[in-house]
């Protein structure tokens, strides 16, 4: 499972651009936390905690506000036109028993003997799409390609299956494979939109504060 992060935060009054500008210059990010039915909150959190967390593809976290912990998920995270700063993230209230849809980087370990005898290795999915419960969400899913030779391939049902975890995937999709150079264009195509997928919760409805706009 994933490890837990506790974001520091801080409640923000204000709302708008020059205000978020202001947090921004701080070293905060604006963000807002709504869901399970609760009131929304608008508040802000460390950018250099937050930038952490997305850099090692955390999405389920806890937040600290005052004394209170609570466990979110990040829902969406907004960036300036350039891709680099984080303008603004919506963080959605969960419990760990909540049944959860993200997307898990896939890790290759090990070196194929098939590139040494001089095959191209081809990854059509570097990333999962996975059910789980938020207190089983896997940080990355790990293939071993030490026995991987010219000509074979791995699939999803051949893949470690973590606790709690449920592979979205038909099981005969090609997670990554050895071929001739020459065939090495013919990669075998992920999901549609594989890669670029938010986390999602099953089983609780969205409730977002649609007056507060950054």
């Amino acid at each position: 499972m994933a490890e837990t992060l506790v974001l520091s935060s801080q409640a923000r009054n204000g709302s708008g651009s020059r205000e978020s500008q202001k947090l921004r210059k701080a070293g905060m990010v604006p963000a807002v936390l709504y869901g399970h039915k609760e009131t929304p909150e608008n508040i802000s959190i460390n950018s250099v905690e937050l930038a952490s967390a997305v850099r090692h593809h955390l999405r389920t976290m806890e937040i600290q506000i005052g004394d209170k912990k609570q466990s979110v998920l990040i829902q969406d995270i907004q960036y300036d036109h350039l891709g680099k700063e984080v303008l603004h993230v919506d963080f959605l209230r969960v419990s760990m028993t909540d049944k959860i849809h993200v997307t898990v980087p896939v890790e290759l370990r090990g070196t194929a003997p098939g590139v040494k005898a001089g095959g191209v290795l081809l990854q059509p999915l570097h990333s999962l799409h996975v059910e789980c419960l938020v207190s089983a969400r896997p940080e990355s899913i790990r293939v071993k390609i030490d026995d991987l030779q010219l000509g074979q391939a791995i699939h999803v049902s051949e893949l470690p299956v973590p606790e709690g975890v449920k592979f979205m995937h038909e099981a005969d999709a090609v997670v990554v494979q050895i071929k001739m150079p020459t065939a090495a264009t013919e990669a075998t195509p992920g999901l549609p939109g594989e890669g670029g997928a938010e986390p999602e919760v099953i089983t609780k409805k969205k409730e977002k504060d649609e007056g507060d706009e950054e």
